[in-house]
């Protein structure tokens, strides 16, 4: 780090206030402009004649101080910031953030900033697993908030669990990855494949699967992040695809058949994280099929194999897809990369708790020509985003 980069260091009112003393400590040393926010509740826990000390600049409490450094304080901050940290975040203050709420100096420089924002929760461990917050910090992830999940272990309250503040070797490593971001797909054009197919029967049935495209969108953040391009072909989703992608929306397997081969010549990465259906309905029925008696027996045909396509004509492309199994693993995982020419293949079992559709999750295993299989454990989607493209940067 250097003296040319700003971080805005917000402290909230939690026990673990104490650890970011050290946090400010480090990042002072290295020559980082550090500017410390404080709640009331913060100063609960840690005085601010602490955090005064340590980054050199006065703290700031209060919306309505003077402060001759900028003309209006809360934009003067926000415009000056290269990150912005919040830790420890309570959950008070993700609710705040997660509803656009600036009812303090802290919440309203958070509205004002167009800096990164990494957000480091720490809390009790029942509060933290409340629906409610984790529904807060999944609003913060799809505004592209960076969140860093707490650590588990012995609380303050005397309860065991996921709620600790992480050591502060582990905040440190993640500031200098947001302010000094790897830029390895710079000049690289991923084409990446997102989320379900949906396969229409009649105008109001379809056929579909369990896919959100959380793993795609997450894939194509980190590509923007490292500063590659990205063409974005996703099935329908709720979630909002990052900024920066250009999105290419269809429907059915072959919408996105037709559309991965448009664009595959100007690629040199494709990453097929969508779950295409293998098979449509053969028949469409231009009105709603009605109920009759007895059973309907619906005939289906073979979608065609968009990877398998790409493997035939595959030249200096690198190939990477995913294999969502129930059983055989590596045995199923293994055919499908020799069948379609891949070069990297992700598999999963998605009967394990905490892999598969819909979860923020994923367990997965990576396997790559001429390299022994890497099983990883349990990790957020978007911290696997990053290991994979490790991967596929290792075949540049």
């Amino acid at each position: 780090m250097n003296a040319s980069k700003t971080v805005i260091m917000g402290i909230t009112g939690g026990i673990a206030a104490y650890k970011s003393a050290d946090l400010v400590s480090r990042l002072y040393k290295v020559g980082t402009r550090v500017h410390v926010i404080m709640t009331p509740n913060a100063m609960q826990f840690i005085a601010p004649l602490t955090f005064r000390t340590l980054s050199g600049n006065p703290v700031l409490i209060d919306s309505f101080q003077e402060d001759s450094r900028w003309r209006v304080q809360h934009i003067g901050l926000a415009e000056e910031a290269d990150l912005m940290v919040i830790s420890p975040a309570t959950a008070n203050i993700i609710a705040k953030m997660a509803h656009g709420l600036a009812d303090d100096l802290l919440s309203t420089v958070v509205l004002a900033t167009r800096a990164p924002i990494l957000v480091v929760p720490s809390m009790n461990t029942n509060m933290y697993n409340n629906p409610i917050v984790q529904d807060n910090l999944g609003r913060l992830r799809d505004r592209g908030f960076h969140i860093l999940e707490p650590a588990e272990g012995e609380l303050a309250c005397g309860v065991t669990g996921k709620g600790r503040l992480p050591e502060v070797d582990e905040i440190y490593s993640k500031i200098t990855e947001l302010l000094f971001p790897r830029r390895d797909y710079e000049g690289k054009v991923v084409l990446i494949t997102s989320g379900p197919t949906q396969e229409a029967m009649d105008p109001v049935r379809y056929l579909t699967n369990r896919s959100t495209g959380k793993m795609g969108l997450a894939l194509a953040q980190e590509v923007i992040n490292r500063g590659g391009d990205v063409i974005l072909i996703t099935g329908p989703t709720h979630l909002s695809p990052p900024a920066g992608a250009c999105v290419v929306p269809v429907t059915s397997a072959r919408e996105m058949y037709d559309e991965v081969l448009r664009h595959y010549p100007q690629c040199d990465i494709v990453i097929g994280a969508a779950a295409v259906a293998d098979y449509r309905p053969k028949a469409y029925s231009g009105q709603k099929v009605k109920k009759k008696e007895g059973d309907l027996v619906i005939e289906l045909a073979r979608n065609p194999d968009i990877l398998a396509e790409l493997g035939k004509k595959k030249g200096n492309h690198i190939l990477v897809g995913f294999a969502a199994e129930t059983e055989d693993l590596l045995v199923n995982a293994q055919a499908k990369m020799d069948k379609k020419n891949l070069d990297v293949l992700i598999a999963n079992d998605v009967t394990q708790e905490g892999a598969g559709f819909g979860s923020d999750t994923n367990i997965v295993t990576i396997m790559a020509r001429d390299s022994e299989p890497l099983p990883l454990p349990q990790m957020l989607k978007g911290q696997l985003a990053a290991v994979i493209l490790d991967k596929i940067a290792g075949l540049f």
